[in-house]
């Protein structure tokens, strides 16, 4: 017998008895108050929530908010708002966006991210480009954690991604630096009624 076979024979006779892995398939994380959670994961991750009733109170809060140049969306209440055409064919043409408004499909209250997929975004870059971001959900939109997130994605097909919080990192000694990477804020724009 080689050592190689004597290695592995002391192997097979030492293997620990099989265990069995526990039943995970359900997940308790049910908040009393899932947009409360949201919001408060939110604030924590420096992203500011803006609670509005329908699109038209939508189109005023977001007038008052953003008045700088270079402003686009995909969120056709807000077509008139937006002074940046998103009808490009290169995705380099949109480095000078200030403020993308994009509608996300839903939100996950344990984290604070947003789903955001092809089905609403024209260049998969412009979340990741633009100065600052904010996002437009249904505030009927939201699930307690990332299991109903992807349950909720069981049937997806295509690109998609979540986004939590405007960019973050710590790489350098520590020192927290928000927009390093992508968008230096976030708002989320929860609406009530008509998205």
């Amino acid at each position: 017998m080689t050592s190689r076979e004597k290695i592995l024979q002391r192997i097979a006779k030492n293997k620990p008895a099989e265990t069995l892995l526990p039943d995970r398939s359900v997940f308790d994380s049910q908040y009393a108050d899932t947009e409360a959670k949201f919001v408060e994961m939110l604030t924590a991750i420096y992203t500011e929530v803006v609670v509005v009733q329908n699109l038209s109170e939508l189109a005023y809060k977001v007038g008052e908010m953003y008045t700088v140049s270079n402003r686009a969306t995909t969120i056709p209440a807000l077509a008139a708002w937006a002074d940046f055409s998103l009808h490009v064919s290169d995705p380099h043409d949109l480095e000078t966006i200030e403020i993308a408004i994009l509608q996300a499909e839903f939100g996950v209250a344990e984290n604070g991210a947003v789903w955001i997929s092809d089905n609403h975004l024209p260049h998969r870059v412009l979340p990741f480009i633009t100065q600052n971001l904010a996002f437009v959900i249904s505030r009927s939109a939201l699930v307690n954690n990332m299991h109903d997130a992807y349950k909720r994605l069981n049937d997806t097909t295509g690109w998609g991604c979540f986004i939590s919080g405007p960019s973050k990192t710590a790489d350098i000694e520590q020192s927290l630096v928000i927009g390093a990477h992508g968008a230096r804020s976030m708002v989320i724009f929860l609406v009530e009624d008509g998205l």
